[in-house]
């Protein structure tokens, strides 16, 4: 199998002089369990530190991370590309970029300012006309009107923040619900304001117990009825969450994703939401948003063939199920750790999928390993199955490949292949490995 490789370059810290054309075992096959082989450069260009492909045409796409601008490239040979028109500016240090399935546009998410861009493309593939869409506001602001919050809520009722006592106190339930699934409105939560705490639940998912529940678990703790301390990113008793209590919290547009339907779906770390747009040729309007747990950082999406979107949170290393609702608005259903084993400090990267949708695997920065949810139900629930180690250094993102696991070790300098047991989901020990400078992203070849 045939695969680019995108990397960071000198303006970033790294080594690599731009995008890198490699190999896995017979380059012409759809398998990618053989031996890693590097063909060269493909093209010159500043940290192409995401890419994406044109659906229908010989055009790679790619995020220059450090100029804040997107490039296209057309295949002139196996391993070789060459620019195709001029790059087209996005925002500072954009990091991902995403085409339309009819290749109409292409949507670029920016981590350095927050922006999400679309831009037209040409029926060649060029880039085009460049269209800002609506700048993120923070759920969690306190500047905000009273009771638009959880914080707020928590503080107009003494500084309470169990879930049970506030449904004693005679709080709204279906404002209560709302916050808790993530909803800007409580009118849509479904619940009716003299709902109790069993209505709550089985909104939420269901849950015998409120702090079984991560939309109860992470936003809304007391001391005296969490059965175990605040997860990494969790909301405290004083309403911050616990990696950013000293830092100013900053929109930071991350990864975007295109849904059946026209719509689009894309994730701002900085402020803890997921934001769903309607795509047209004049740009993106916002539909909806989905906040999530204060401070967990979602990062990237993946839809699964069930139908329901998965978000892995990088401050908090969870996996967030949502799903769509009857009306089109997606809520949040449930979520769990990436691994109850991973370690302090991790942070998570890509979320992938096997080829049945049967397991997910979570790269996870820090402890260098990846860990494996299995997929329950219908797509509603996930179970923990394994932490297996990446075999190299920073997995700043992966590809699952049939029986194969491709990683990028932005730390190591190197791409590694790991296999899977099929049956278990399990990835063992490093089969090839690739030296390589600075590796940000592995994207196969048609």
């Amino acid at each position: 199998m045939r695969f680019w490789i995108g990397a960071r370059g000198v303006d970033l810290g790294g080594e690599a002089r731009g995008i890198m054309a490699a190999t896995a075992g017979d380059a012409d096959s759809p398998l990618a369990s053989g031996p890693l082989a590097l063909a060269g450069d493909a093209v010159a260009a500043p940290s192409p530190s995401w890419l994406a492909p044109h659906p229908a045409l010989d055009v790679v796409y790619a995020a220059l991370e450090g100029q804040g601008r997107v490039a296209a490239f057309r295949r002139t040979g196996e391993a070789t590309l060459t620019p195709l028109g001029s790059p087209v500016e996005a925002g500072e240090a954009v990091c991902h970029v995403a085409v339309a399935p009819d290749g109409s546009h292409l949507v670029a998410a920016c981590w350095g300012d927050g922006k999400v861009v679309h831009i037209a493309l040409d029926g060649a593939g060029r880039l085009g006309t460049r269209t800002e869409a609506a700048a993120a506001s923070d759920p969690y602001d306190i500047a905000r009107p009273a009771g638009s919050g959880v914080a707020d809520l928590v503080d107009g009722q003494d500084g309470v923040a169990d879930l049970r006592e506030l449904v004693d106190r005679g709080v709204d339930a279906s404002q209560l619900a709302a916050l808790l699934a993530g909803s800007t409105s409580p009118s849509s939560s479904g619940i009716r304001p003299d709902a109790d705490l069993n209505d709550i639940l089985a909104m939420l998912g269901q849950s015998r117990d409120p702090f079984d529940d991560p939309a109860v678990r992470d936003i809304v703790r007391s001391g005296a009825s969490a059965p175990e301390p605040p997860l990494a990113g969790a909301m405290t008793l004083g309403g911050a969450a616990a990696n950013e209590q000293d830092e100013p919290r900053v929109t930071r547009a991350h990864c975007s994703l295109h849904l059946p339907g026209g719509r689009l779906v894309t994730t701002d770390l900085g402020f803890d939401l997921v934001r769903f747009w309607r795509a047209s040729p004049r740009g993106l309007a916002l539909d909806h948003e989905v906040a999530l747990p204060l401070g967990v950082g979602p990062r990237h999406l993946l839809l699964h063939p069930s139908g329901h979107l998965y978000v892995v949170t990088e401050y908090s290393s969870e996996v967030f199920v949502l799903r769509e609702g009857p009306d089109g608005r997606w809520s949040l259903r449930s979520g769990i750790a990436a691994s109850p084993a991973s370690q302090p400090g991790d942070t998570a990267a890509e979320i992938a999928r096997s080829r049945d949708g049967v397991f997910l695997y979570t790269g996870l920065r820090g402890s260098d390993t990846i860990a494996v949810l299995r997929v329950r139900g219908e797509g509603d629930s996930l179970e923990h199955v394994a932490l297996a180690e990446s075999g190299i250094r920073t997995p700043r993102h992966h590809a699952v490949v049939r029986d194969t696991i491709l990683v990028a070790g932005q730390g190591s300098h190197e791409v590694a292949s790991l296999g899977i047991d099929e049956r278990t989901g399990v990835p063992g020990p490093v089969r090839h490995r690739l030296a390589v400078p600075t590796p940000q992203h592995i994207l196969p070849v048609r």
